[in-house]
């Protein structure tokens, strides 16, 4: 007899949208009396961190809040963010965490492109709310949080005041597809692209973290990754998943984190690579290094191997993940191979700093050839770009149709970064396509050369773009930042970099001082880019 396995089947009682709001609905209960934050002398059980996010719900659907609405926040890394990773989405709305050390002009841009109808700042960023109010010309509503004291905000009621409402009841969105945040990228190339994302991928996001990284029950989880990034890299809701307990030191200086992981006993965190080297060079950092040692994911920008070894004597067990905004964060990661271990320190690096294999909740991630349309050889050496599909992709980019049509061509997210496949089946990162330096016909990885700078002992920061070269059409020019009370010169650095990789890669200039960051650490090389343009060609 035939079976008719198509017949339509699904109802309530065999399909549930997935959506993160089931991690915490499930944590109130299952881990009640666990503790959930740790914020200075603030503490608090999942039970309570589940009736609050419930609280201040029900207090933003009493000012109007209903499904599809943009609110957007402006705060740091506080238990206040993290509640309102799932408040917001218990409406139906959509969570938009701004940056919050961008200038005033890009704020009111995304404040203004977002369509927000409400904004939840801490009154310590008022003047930053204020201005990009003044550039848009019109205000919304303010919820202010009070988190420092003498900081007084604008807004029509305060954070504290919805959390005392009476709590709502946990609810699913209808479809998983629902949008649930709005993420805008770093700003590396100019103007931020909203990038949306849904329950769905975010719930799948969460269970592959806890798979990929191999989380315990109840890891003590120091809150570093900025919740404006990617939703904290989807740690927050990852972390209801386990009854994870979250340390909070709203400033990420070198000396708070330090000893909230020697206080704390902190087990996981996520930082980007600059925040691992800042730990590392700090003189608040233990002679001894961490026992047990203290998980860490790192991205953001591929690491220098000079760094990762730095961060394995300090006692940081370090695994470097790859993503992207449009990918929810970390969709591949460097599991680590066994046989790595009798490696020396720097080789171990070394094959730390790749960017491996896809994580379990990803689908596919390939290296191509962008001429053949195949994939490149698992050579190590031939270069293509990196393209991946999966329920952790966004959605697509708000408002903007072309460029979502674009970086989804062919039915693949094309991620703009160029890398090789080695034949174990790791990919490794050279470059973003656009910072490929070509020489003379021969293609230059600015990476490559970034790696070898950050070995140098008097440099902290470095980041290589192309020159116009009047012979080989363009030249490595190094921008570096030197660490405090080091010197150096141009002619020494250029020397070091020669010893080191073929001449021909070697900077043939090298520019010292501050290098432009975004919050998260990454180097805007756009700006540097442009800088090296107007240097014009090198005589």
């Amino acid at each position: 007899m035939q079976q008719h396995y198509d017949a339509p089947s699904r109802d309530a009682a065999n399909h549930v949208a997935l959506s993160p709001l089931s991690f915490l609905k499930r944590a109130e209960m299952v881990y009640a009396n666990h503790p959930a934050v740790t914020y200075g002398d603030t503490s608090r059980t999942w039970c309570q961190t589940g009736v609050r996010c419930r609280s201040v719900a029900a207090g933003l659907a009493a000012m109007g809040v209903k499904r599809g609405d943009t609110v957007s926040v402006l705060a740091p890394n506080i238990p206040a963010l993290f509640e309102l990773h799932y408040a917001v989405p218990l409406l139906g709305a959509v969570l938009n965490t701004i940056n919050t050390r961008l200038e005033p002009e890009t704020v009111a841009y995304i404040l203004d492109h977002s369509d927000s109808v409400l904004v939840i700042a801490d009154t310590a960023l008022v003047q930053l709310l204020r201005h990009a109010f003044k550039i848009n010309g019109k205000t919304i509503p303010v919820v202010d949080i009070t988190d420092v004291t003498g900081a007084v905000g604008f807004g029509q009621t305060s954070y504290d005041d919805l959390a005392a409402h009476a709590p709502m009841a946990w609810t699913l969105p209808d479809d998983e597809w629902q949008a649930l945040a709005l993420n805008y990228t770093s700003g590396t190339s100019g103007r931020p692209k909203g990038v949306v994302y849904h329950h769905r991928g975010a719930y799948l996001m969460a269970m592959g973290t806890v798979a990929g990284w191999a989380l315990p029950p109840h890891p003590t989880y120091l809150s570093v990754v900025p919740m404006f990034h990617c939703n904290g890299w989807n740690h927050p809701w990852a972390m209801a998943i386990v009854g994870g307990h979250m340390i909070f030191t709203r400033d990420a200086t070198p000396a708070k984190l330090l000893a909230a992981m020697t206080v704390h006993r902190v087990t996981h965190l996520g930082a980007a690579p600059i925040v691992l080297q800042m730990l590392c060079d700090s003189p608040d950092a233990p002679a001894q290094p961490f026992d047990p040692k203290i998980k860490v994911l790192t991205a953001g920008a591929p690491p220098p191997p000079a760094i990762l070894e730095k961060a394995a004597a300090l006692g940081l067990d370090v695994m470097q993940v790859y993503g992207l905004t449009e990918t929810y964060g970390h969709i591949s990661q460097c599991l680590w191979q066994d046989e790595w271990n009798a490696l020396a320190a720097q080789a171990r690096a070394e094959k730390q700093a790749m960017q491996g294999v896809a994580f379990p909740m990803v689908e596919d991630i390939r290296v191509v050839d962008r001429t053949t349309g195949l994939d490149v050889p698992r050579d190590g050496l031939t270069q293509g770009e990196i393209a991946m599909r999966g329920n952790t992709v966004m959605k697509g980019y708000y408002k903007d149709a072309a460029a979502t049509a674009m970086a989804f061509d062919g039915g693949w997210f094309w991620s703009g970064d160029a890398a090789v496949m080695h034949p174990d089946g790791y990919i490794q990162i050279r470059d973003r396509l656009k910072d490929v330096i070509i020489s003379g016909g021969e293609n230059i990885s600015s990476v490559e050369v970034e790696a070898v700078l950050y070995r140098h002992p008097a440099i902290s920061a470095a980041a290589v773009v192309a020159r116009p070269h009047p012979k080989w059409g363009e030249s490595p020019c190094a921008f570096v930042e030197l660490r405090d009370g080091a010197t150096t010169t141009e002619a020494d650095v250029i020397a070091f970099c020669r010893a080191h990789i073929a001449h021909f890669k070697a900077p043939k200039t090298v520019i010292f001082g501050s290098l432009p960051k975004t919050a998260t650490g990454k180097i805007q090389k756009f700006i540097l880019r442009a800088t090296a343009r107007d240097m014009g060609p090198q005589p």
